[in-house]
């Protein structure tokens, strides 16, 4: 098994290393380095169809399995794409350039493969699935379809949300609490984490799939320790100020819950 996996990472690390390349060249060009998070997303699929492809099974549960990813992958890139292109420069890449100064185009270079390392780790549930010799569906991987279903519905509608309230110049210096953004201040991540842990519980199915559980975990800590929850936040402090800090203290930060009530003291 250790030979087939180390097979594939080396298509994917491969593969990886020449789109990264590719996007730090573009984003030279445009200044917007905010193309990133779209070419994050799609490695995902990427690397799930090289795998596929290298894995030389076709059972019905690796087509099943690699359609999730694609889906998933694919609305998700589209979707940040959209978002890079129709506005300037994410603020995130903007502070890191005047952070680096005459180094951020080699330190941005890092930053990219460090993304495409981050990427291949992430990966291995891909590569633990597709390379089972099991050709049927069992219980565990029909319950992480399920849970696959739940994140990518409503990862697609907190963005959906998100994206018609950004929409009307009324809501410019507003917080968004409509729909599911009422219930959580990220309910967008909340999802993404969700979807990770299908895949989780989808490679529970394939042998050494408990190994796995790296990568919800790395999803779920650099979303709530590092580039997620963190840097959003304090950027909304910045541009909100006290709203926003009002909108901390009844809303949940991760998993969508009712409104907490603010008792004021007499």
């Amino acid at each position: 098994m250790l030979d087939q996996l180390l097979h594939l990472f080396i298509y994917g690390a491969i593969a990886l290393f020449l789109i990264f390349t590719l996007t730090w060249l573009i984003q030279l060009k445009t200044k917007n380095a905010a193309i990133v998070d779209s070419v994050w997303a799609a490695s995902f699929p990427i690397l799930a169809l090289i795998y596929f492809l290298q894995s030389s099974s076709s059972a019905f549960r690796n087509v099943m399995f690699l359609s999730m990813v694609l889906v998933w992958g694919m609305r998700l890139a589209s979707y940040l794409l959209v978002r890079a292109l129709s506005h300037a420069e994410d603020i995130r890449y903007t502070a890191l350039r005047k952070k680096w100064g005459n180094l951020q185009n080699i330190l941005m270079l890092r930053f990219f493969y460090f993304q495409a390392i981050l990427a291949l780790i992430l990966s291995l549930p891909f590569a633990l699935i597709l390379i089972s010799p099991t050709s049927d569906l069992i219980f565990i991987e029909w319950i992480g379809i399920a849970i696959w279903i739940i994140g990518v519905v409503g990862e697609s509608i907190a963005d959906a949300q998100l994206k018609k309230f950004k929409s009307n110049s009324e809501n410019q210096d507003k917080i968004c609490e409509v729909g599911l953004w009422n219930y959580s201040r990220h309910p967008n991540y909340f999802f993404e984490w969700l979807v990770w842990t299908s895949y989780f519980m989808f490679a529970l199915g394939s042998p050494w799939g408990w190994l796995s559980i790296i990568s919800p975990l790395l999803i779920l800590y650099f979303l709530l320790k590092v580039t997620g929850i963190p840097n959003t936040e304090e950027q909304m402090i910045k541009s909100r100020g006290q709203t926003f800090i009002e909108y901390q203290k009844t809303t949940s930060v991760f998993i969508p819950l009712p409104k907490k009530s603010i008792v004021n003291s007499p």
